[in-house]
């Protein structure tokens, strides 16, 4: 877990979790669309939970109800996104 960004957390030992705060709904939805084409290129598909100013990713793999490589590459992949500013 020492690769895990620091913005990250663990949940129930088994689920990476992180909330990103946003000025308004378009820049949290601009944040959301930007995390599915990174999952969509990774084939690996995060829970997202859009609100407005808020965007909740939770990441792990379903088939094992754990965490694997995959997990943390792509919570690293989203941490490293260009938050939207408009």
């Amino acid at each position: 877990m020492e690769n895990l960004p620091q913005e990250w957390t663990v949940e129930d030992g088994h689920r990476l979790t992180c909330t990103y705060p946003f000025r308004n709904f378009r820049q949290a939805l601009a944040f959301t669309n930007a995390i599915g084409e990174v999952a969509e290129q990774e084939k690996h598909h995060p829970e997202i939970t859009l609100t407005w100013g808020r965007v909740t990713v939770r990441i792990w793999t379903h088939k094992i109800d754990g965490l694997t490589e995959s997990d943390f590459i792509l919570a690293a992949k989203i941490s490293a996104l260009d938050k939207p500013t408009d």
